[in-house]
Protein backbone atom coordinates (compact mmCIF):
# COMPACT_ATOMS: atom_id res chain seq x y z
CA UNK A 1 0.00 0.00 0.00
CA UNK A 2 2.59 2.53 0.72
CA UNK A 3 5.53 1.07 -1.41
CA UNK A 4 5.06 3.25 -4.35
CA UNK A 5 4.41 6.86 -2.13
CA UNK A 6 7.70 5.88 -0.67
CA UNK A 7 9.63 4.84 -3.73
CA UNK A 8 10.43 0.94 -2.41
CA UNK A 9 10.04 -1.95 -4.06
CA UNK A 10 9.29 -4.39 -1.99
CA UNK A 11 8.16 -4.68 1.71
CA UNK A 12 11.08 -3.66 3.57
CA UNK A 13 10.11 -4.98 7.16
CA UNK A 14 8.73 -8.34 6.34
CA UNK A 15 9.49 -10.79 9.60
CA UNK A 16 9.87 -13.29 8.00
CA UNK A 17 13.69 -14.51 8.01
CA UNK A 18 15.72 -13.57 4.45
CA UNK A 19 19.55 -13.17 4.40
CA UNK A 20 19.47 -10.59 1.69
CA UNK A 21 18.05 -8.28 4.58
CA UNK A 22 20.73 -9.68 7.48
CA UNK A 23 21.95 -6.63 9.08
CA UNK A 24 25.47 -7.64 10.24
CA UNK A 25 25.57 -5.50 13.87
CA UNK A 26 28.46 -6.09 15.53
CA UNK A 27 27.04 -9.13 17.30
CA UNK A 28 25.55 -10.55 14.82
CA UNK A 29 29.11 -10.66 12.85
CA UNK A 30 30.60 -12.12 16.14
CA UNK A 31 27.73 -14.62 16.09
CA UNK A 32 27.89 -15.43 12.47
CA UNK A 33 31.72 -15.77 13.14
CA UNK A 34 31.37 -18.36 16.01
CA UNK A 35 28.84 -20.46 13.89
CA UNK A 36 31.73 -20.66 10.82
CA UNK A 37 34.57 -21.43 13.07
CA UNK A 38 32.93 -23.82 15.06
CA UNK A 39 32.25 -25.57 11.98
CA UNK A 40 35.50 -25.33 10.07
CA UNK A 41 37.43 -26.65 12.75
CA UNK A 42 35.20 -29.61 13.90
CA UNK A 43 34.62 -28.30 17.08
CA UNK A 44 31.38 -30.79 16.80
CA UNK A 45 28.86 -28.52 19.14
CA UNK A 46 28.07 -24.98 18.66
CA UNK A 47 25.33 -23.38 20.59
CA UNK A 48 23.79 -20.05 19.94
CA UNK A 49 21.27 -18.05 22.25
CA UNK A 50 19.83 -14.86 21.94
CA UNK A 51 16.20 -13.31 22.71
CA UNK A 52 13.09 -14.45 20.59
CA UNK A 53 12.99 -12.03 17.54
CA UNK A 54 17.08 -11.34 18.07
CA UNK A 55 17.77 -12.73 14.01
CA UNK A 56 18.66 -16.00 14.84
CA UNK A 57 16.76 -17.58 12.41
CA UNK A 58 17.83 -15.07 9.98
CA UNK A 59 21.12 -15.65 11.01
CA UNK A 60 20.87 -19.62 10.13
CA UNK A 61 20.03 -18.78 6.83
CA UNK A 62 22.98 -16.98 6.39
CA UNK A 63 24.73 -19.54 7.72
CA UNK A 64 23.51 -22.06 5.18
CA UNK A 65 24.81 -19.54 2.17
CA UNK A 66 28.26 -18.83 3.51
CA UNK A 67 28.84 -22.36 3.97
CA UNK A 68 28.42 -23.29 0.52
CA UNK A 69 28.71 -26.41 -1.33
CA UNK A 70 31.22 -28.12 0.20
CA UNK A 71 28.94 -29.02 3.10
CA UNK A 72 25.60 -30.98 3.48
CA UNK A 73 23.18 -29.67 5.67
CA UNK A 74 19.73 -31.00 7.64
CA UNK A 75 18.48 -28.15 9.36
CA UNK A 76 15.30 -28.79 11.82
CA UNK A 77 13.11 -26.06 12.34
CA UNK A 78 10.87 -27.87 14.99
CA UNK A 79 12.72 -30.33 16.93
CA UNK A 80 9.62 -30.97 19.54
CA UNK A 81 9.51 -34.64 18.18
CA UNK A 82 10.28 -37.99 19.63
CA UNK A 83 13.85 -39.66 19.37
CA UNK A 84 12.45 -41.76 16.53
CA UNK A 85 10.71 -38.97 14.42
CA UNK A 86 13.75 -36.84 15.29
CA UNK A 87 15.98 -39.09 13.91
CA UNK A 88 14.07 -39.71 10.81
CA UNK A 89 13.42 -35.38 10.38
CA UNK A 90 17.70 -35.67 10.34
CA UNK A 91 17.42 -38.50 8.34
CA UNK A 92 15.23 -36.83 5.62
CA UNK A 93 16.91 -33.65 5.39
CA UNK A 94 20.23 -35.08 3.99
CA UNK A 95 17.79 -36.86 1.59
CA UNK A 96 17.79 -40.40 3.19
CA UNK A 97 14.94 -42.84 2.49
CA UNK A 98 14.36 -43.57 6.22
CA UNK A 99 10.75 -44.97 5.83
CA UNK A 100 10.30 -47.68 7.86
CA UNK A 101 13.18 -48.23 9.50
CA UNK A 102 13.84 -48.24 13.29
CA UNK A 103 15.76 -45.83 15.02
CA UNK A 104 18.71 -48.42 15.18
CA UNK A 105 18.53 -49.17 10.83
CA UNK A 106 17.92 -45.40 10.41
CA UNK A 107 21.57 -44.12 12.61
CA UNK A 108 23.14 -46.63 10.57
CA UNK A 109 21.79 -45.07 7.44
CA UNK A 110 23.09 -41.63 8.16
CA UNK A 111 26.38 -42.84 9.65
CA UNK A 112 27.06 -44.42 6.38
CA UNK A 113 26.03 -40.76 4.37
CA UNK A 114 28.19 -39.43 6.25
CA UNK A 115 31.03 -41.20 5.96
CA UNK A 116 30.12 -40.81 1.97
CA UNK A 117 30.12 -37.48 2.47
CA UNK A 118 33.31 -37.79 4.50
CA UNK A 119 34.98 -39.62 1.34
CA UNK A 120 33.56 -37.32 -1.48
CA UNK A 121 35.52 -34.66 0.63
CA UNK A 122 32.26 -33.15 2.08
CA UNK A 123 31.42 -32.02 5.64
CA UNK A 124 28.00 -32.61 6.94
CA UNK A 125 25.81 -30.57 9.25
CA UNK A 126 23.11 -30.28 11.46
CA UNK A 127 21.62 -27.25 12.70
CA UNK A 128 18.71 -27.45 14.83
CA UNK A 129 16.25 -24.28 15.45
CA UNK A 130 14.48 -23.46 18.96
CA UNK A 131 16.47 -26.19 20.58
CA UNK A 132 15.11 -25.15 23.96
CA UNK A 133 12.11 -27.08 23.53
CA UNK A 134 14.17 -30.57 23.09
CA UNK A 135 13.78 -32.58 25.66
CA UNK A 136 16.22 -34.24 27.76
CA UNK A 137 15.67 -37.63 26.23
CA UNK A 138 15.91 -36.12 22.51
CA UNK A 139 19.17 -33.54 23.49
CA UNK A 140 20.86 -37.12 24.57
CA UNK A 141 19.89 -38.74 20.86
CA UNK A 142 21.64 -35.28 19.59
CA UNK A 143 24.45 -36.29 21.76
CA UNK A 144 24.51 -39.86 19.88
CA UNK A 145 24.75 -38.82 16.94
CA UNK A 146 27.81 -36.79 18.03
CA UNK A 147 29.54 -40.10 18.34
CA UNK A 148 29.61 -40.51 14.81
CA UNK A 149 33.19 -40.01 13.39
CA UNK A 150 36.27 -41.12 12.45
CA UNK A 151 39.42 -41.63 14.57
CA UNK A 152 40.52 -38.33 13.03
CA UNK A 153 37.41 -35.94 13.36
CA UNK A 154 33.48 -35.77 13.66
CA UNK A 155 31.45 -36.66 11.12
CA UNK A 156 28.67 -34.15 12.11
CA UNK A 157 29.34 -30.79 12.99
CA UNK A 158 25.91 -30.15 15.06
CA UNK A 159 24.48 -26.23 15.94
CA UNK A 160 21.81 -26.18 18.41
CA UNK A 161 20.50 -22.25 18.05
CA UNK A 162 17.24 -21.28 21.07
CA UNK A 163 16.16 -18.58 23.12
CA UNK A 164 17.92 -18.53 26.37
CA UNK A 165 16.26 -21.08 28.64
CA UNK A 166 18.15 -23.41 26.39
CA UNK A 167 21.86 -22.45 28.41
CA UNK A 168 19.09 -23.18 31.70
CA UNK A 169 18.57 -26.89 29.89
CA UNK A 170 22.02 -27.55 29.00
CA UNK A 171 22.69 -26.73 33.27
CA UNK A 172 21.15 -29.53 34.26
CA UNK A 173 23.42 -32.19 35.83
CA UNK A 174 22.07 -34.85 33.78
CA UNK A 175 23.40 -33.62 30.40
CA UNK A 176 26.64 -32.74 31.44
CA UNK A 177 27.71 -35.09 28.67
CA UNK A 178 26.28 -33.07 26.39
CA UNK A 179 27.41 -29.66 27.76
CA UNK A 180 30.90 -30.79 27.91
CA UNK A 181 30.78 -31.36 24.51
CA UNK A 182 30.18 -27.63 23.36
CA UNK A 183 33.17 -26.22 22.93
CA UNK A 184 31.57 -23.24 20.82
CA UNK A 185 28.81 -20.97 22.87
CA UNK A 186 27.57 -17.33 21.62
CA UNK A 187 24.56 -15.40 22.89
CA UNK A 188 23.35 -12.41 20.75
CA UNK A 189 22.37 -9.69 22.63
CA UNK A 190 20.07 -7.21 21.13
CA UNK A 191 20.92 -4.08 18.69
CA UNK A 192 22.01 -1.13 20.76
CA UNK A 193 20.39 1.98 19.73
CA UNK A 194 22.48 3.83 17.07
CA UNK A 195 22.07 0.07 15.44
CA UNK A 196 18.90 0.32 15.37
CA UNK A 197 18.68 3.32 12.68
CA UNK A 198 21.46 1.54 10.45
CA UNK A 199 19.12 -1.51 10.89
CA UNK A 200 16.36 0.76 9.86
CA UNK A 201 18.02 2.30 6.91
CA UNK A 202 19.61 -0.84 5.74
CA UNK A 203 16.44 -2.66 5.12
CA UNK A 204 14.92 0.10 3.42
CA UNK A 205 18.09 0.46 0.75
CA UNK A 206 17.55 -3.21 0.61
CA UNK A 207 14.55 -3.01 -0.55
CA UNK A 208 15.08 -0.91 -3.24
CA UNK A 209 14.57 2.78 -2.03
CA UNK A 210 17.01 4.89 -3.40
CA UNK A 211 19.03 7.51 -0.99
CA UNK A 212 16.59 10.24 -2.02
CA UNK A 213 13.39 8.56 -1.64
CA UNK A 214 13.34 6.62 1.43
CA UNK A 215 11.52 8.11 4.34
CA UNK A 216 13.00 9.92 6.61
CA UNK A 217 12.79 8.81 10.05
CA UNK A 218 13.55 11.75 12.56
CA UNK A 219 15.56 11.52 15.61
CA UNK A 220 13.14 11.40 18.03
CA UNK A 221 11.02 8.75 16.00
CA UNK A 222 14.21 6.52 16.21
CA UNK A 223 14.83 7.14 19.86
CA UNK A 224 11.21 6.12 20.14
CA UNK A 225 11.60 3.08 17.77
CA UNK A 226 14.40 1.84 20.17
CA UNK A 227 12.62 3.01 23.53
CA UNK A 228 10.05 0.57 22.91
CA UNK A 229 11.57 -2.11 20.63
CA UNK A 230 14.77 -2.55 23.31
CA UNK A 231 16.56 -3.55 20.37
CA UNK A 232 14.80 -6.66 18.90
CA UNK A 233 14.88 -6.53 15.57
CA UNK A 234 11.50 -8.51 14.98
CA UNK A 235 9.32 -6.10 17.05
CA UNK A 236 11.55 -3.08 15.09
CA UNK A 237 10.23 -4.74 11.96
CA UNK A 238 6.64 -4.76 13.05
CA UNK A 239 6.61 -1.39 14.19
CA UNK A 240 8.56 0.06 11.26
CA UNK A 241 6.40 -1.42 9.03
CA UNK A 242 3.08 0.66 11.31
CA UNK A 243 5.11 3.26 10.73
CA UNK A 244 5.26 3.56 7.35
CA UNK A 245 1.09 2.22 6.78
CA UNK A 246 0.81 5.32 9.41
CA UNK A 247 2.65 7.72 7.35
CA UNK A 248 1.29 6.86 4.02
CA UNK A 249 -1.85 7.20 5.93
CA UNK A 250 -1.24 11.00 6.80
CA UNK A 251 0.86 11.20 3.71
CA UNK A 252 3.80 11.98 5.06
CA UNK A 253 7.33 11.64 4.01
CA UNK A 254 8.51 11.78 7.17
CA UNK A 255 8.11 9.41 10.22
CA UNK A 256 8.07 11.75 13.30
CA UNK A 257 7.78 10.97 16.73
CA UNK A 258 4.03 11.23 16.82
CA UNK A 259 3.60 8.58 13.82
CA UNK A 260 5.51 6.87 15.51
CA UNK A 261 3.39 6.60 18.77
CA UNK A 262 0.31 6.04 16.38
CA UNK A 263 2.35 2.81 14.63
CA UNK A 264 2.71 1.59 18.94
CA UNK A 265 -0.98 2.50 19.49
CA UNK A 266 -1.88 0.20 16.62
CA UNK A 267 0.61 -2.44 17.15
CA UNK A 268 -0.78 -2.60 20.54
CA UNK A 269 -4.85 -2.67 19.38
CA UNK A 270 -5.52 0.57 20.40
CA UNK A 271 -6.76 1.71 16.91
CA UNK A 272 -8.65 4.91 18.62
CA UNK A 273 -6.83 5.89 21.56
Amino acid sequence: MYLDFYGLKEPPFNITPNPRYLFYSGKHREALNHLLYGIRERKGFVQITGEVGSGKTTLCRALLDQLGNNYSTALILNPALSPDLLVKAIGAEFGLDVRGLDRLEMMEQINWYLLKQMEEGRESVLIIDEAQNLTNELLEQVRMLSNLETDDWKLLQIVLMGQPELRDRLNDPALRQLRQRITVRYHLEPLKQHEVSQYVRHRLQVSGGGAKSLPAFTFPAMWRIFSYTKGIPRLVNALCDKCLLAGFVQQSERITYGVVGRAVRELEGQINA
